[in-house]
């Protein structure tokens, strides 16, 4: 949902920020890093220590480098297998270091173990919906299905978590949040796995 109607927007007003990057000599794939990098640092260097709202905007500040290395390929003609590879295989780092950061608060500190699992469930199961698609197209065919995308999943998570940070809300706020994404991520995962099926046994 995200993907269709926020990244127009996005592209908008991060494309003068791809041109000065552009005009200063940086590479794309050097925002992918750095920006990957970022989201790692802000999850994992706060997150652990329960300090929820520092930690997303740190983590907000960098996750829209994954826009801005697109529009900058684009630019300058640089979008190809290698830069899709590079922005997806980091974006999976960036994803698990979020979820990572909240396993690490529960499981330590914060003293909560349902939530820990919820965390580590969201970890797992994201990891399974990329996966899904990947091993797909390496395949042959495609899984471009699902009721929860990983820009879904993301903003979700960061939301939930900034507000908890915030407003400093009861646990079972952030705890329902990572329940449902888990939820929708294992249905996303059983959409893909019949898609592929589908595709495989030539089913109507």
């Amino acid at each position: 949902m995200l993907n269709r109607y926020a990244r127009a927007f996005f592209t908008k007003i991060l494309t003068p920020v791809a041109a000065l990057l552009i005009r200063l000599g940086i590479s794309p794939d050097v925002v992918t890093v750095i920006g990957t990098l970022g989201v790692c640092f802000g999850a994992l260097a706060f997150y652990p220590r329960g300090e929820f709202l520092v930690g997303t905007l740190v983590v907000t500040a960098f996750v829209f480098s994954d826009t801005v290395d697109g529009i900058m390929a684009r630019r300058i003609g640089r979008t190809g297998t290698w830069g899709a590879y590079l922005d997806s295989t980091l974006d999976r780092v960036g994803d698990a270091a979020v979820f990572g950061g909240l396993v690490l608060w529960y499981a330590g500190n914060g003293g909560n173990a349902y939530m820990a699992a919820l965390a580590l469930a969201c970890l797992i199961l994201g990891s399974v919906v990329s996966y899904a698609k990947a091993r797909a197209e390496g395949l042959g065919m495609t899984a471009n299905v699902g009721i929860a995308e990983r820009a879904d999943r993301l903003v979700a998570a960061l939301v939930a978590t900034g507000l908890t940070g915030l407003f400093d809300i009861p646990t079972v706020f952030l705890g329902t949040v990572l329940a449902l994404l888990a939820l929708a991520s294992l249905v996303t995962v059983v959409q893909r796995i019949l898609e592929v099926r589908r595709q495989a046994l030539g089913v109507a």
